[in-house]
């Protein structure tokens, strides 16, 4: 094809070009008129507008408000109810052994008998001990006696001072070796350390035991202690004297009411936990120490504004949403602070709006107006349970 050709095609594809716009684009004419191109300007047909005269919208388009369907603004609460597991324990428990090896001759407990503190539960022989103990008086009695003998001498400067001096030094010894015998006697009889309840004995009399023998276990239940590990997050909430709720897994129908009486001073690095102790009352002795409770402590919590799932949109800078406020329609940023399965937590500046855009997304703008031609039913204050493990 030539050149003139060419240019001949060009020119008409342009010329239909500037037909077509001149007839179809909204600003034709204005621009025409701009150019001086009046004539042109005139021939151009004038379009239908079902808008009323100066109200034509700007650019020629006629704006409608956006259709969408909205959810209002609900309200969540976390982390105010904690949910742990613990394991109970007696306030105190003894595993008693003997100061001394020998035989035992009697035991004087049963397994599940209450004794106090002091009470004798088992003897060992002791027959050595009290020889031991009637030499060291017989001892005593003869340095006492040369005492005062040494003591008449010196009235008549037989005796020196020395000897005197000597003589006493004696019977103070042999009173310390009456006292070391009677002690050792004493440790011939095994008596229970604390207040409680005796366990299952393992040995009987006429065993023959060692300083390593457990004799008896005594716990003191009259409260129980539990253990349990909550979260790191708790770990700025729970202070001693709290209040906790505790349900034995074997007695799931009875709550039990004790307070927090010890909080360990670091975080676990392993579990990323902290070990929490509390005490609960057993006056009518029916719990036991090794039992499993089920511990529940509630706070104040936290709480959030909560959108439908189908609310949270996501952008370059992050998560947002579309808010209905007095009409139009205001995107705003969020941070989600929760998932669930009917709902999300998020933060954000909401205003006053209350309600967010979860349908027709597409056709909404920033500052836009909005038409809600369907408002889904209103979210009823939630309150969401953090349990702690």
């Amino acid at each position: 094809m030539s050149f003139w050709k060419q240019l001949v095609a060009s020119l008409v594809v342009i010329a239909v070009a500037v037909v077509l716009w001149a007839r179809f684009f909204p600003s034709a004419p204005e621009t025409l008129e701009s150019w001086g191109l009046d004539w042109a300007a005139a021939a151009v047909p004038e379009r239908e507008s079902s808008a009323p005269q100066g109200e034509q919208p700007r650019g020629g388009f006629n704006q409608q408000p956006a259709l969408v369907v909205a959810t209002t603004i609900g309200t969540a609460t976390i982390n105010d109810r904690l949910s742990a597991i613990g394991t109970g324990r007696a306030t105190s428990s003894v595993s008693v052994t003997p100061f001394a090896t020998g035989r035992l001759t009697e035991v004087l407990v049963e397994s599940g008998s209450r004794v106090e503190a002091g009470d004798p539960i088992a003897k060992l022989d002791a027959d050595a001990e009290e020889i031991a103990l009637d030499r060291a008086r017989i001892a005593l009695e003869d340095a006492e006696a040369r005492r005062d003998r040494i003591q008449a001498l010196r009235t008549s400067n037989t005796a020196t001072a020395v000897q005197v001096t000597e003589a006493e030094l004696a019977v103070s010894n042999a009173r310390l070796a009456i006292r070391d015998a009677e002690l050792t006697l004493e440790r011939r009889s095994i008596v229970a350390p604390i207040s409680g309840i005796v366990g299952i004995l393992p040995v009987s009399a006429g065993n023959y035991v060692t300083t390593q023998t457990e004799i008896a276990t005594i716990d003191d239940r009259s409260r129980i202690v539990v253990d349990f590990w909550v979260p790191e997050r708790f770990a700025g909430m729970i202070s001693v004297g709290d209040d906790v709720s505790a349900a034995s897994v074997a007695r799931p129908n009875e709550t039990f009411r004790g307070v927090v009486s010890a909080i360990d001073n670091r975080i676990d690095a392993q579990s990323r936990t902290l070990r929490i102790q509390a005490r609960i009352a057993n006056d009518d002795d029916m719990l036991r120490a090794g039992m499993s409770f089920q511990v529940t402590m509630t706070f104040p919590g936290d709480s959030y504004p909560a959108v439908d799932p189908l609310a949270i949109q996501w952008g370059t800078e992050g998560a947002f949403v579309w808010l209905v406020e007095e009409g139009k329609a205001r995107r705003a940023p969020v941070t989600i602070i929760q998932r669930n399965t009917d709902s999300v937590l998020v933060a954000g500046d909401f205003g006053a709006a209350g309600a967010v855009v979860t349908e027709g997304i597409h056709s909404v703008r920033e500052g836009g107006e909005v038409r809600v031609v369907r408002a889904q039913e209103d979210q009823q204050p939630a309150v969401i349970t953090t349990t702690g493990s």
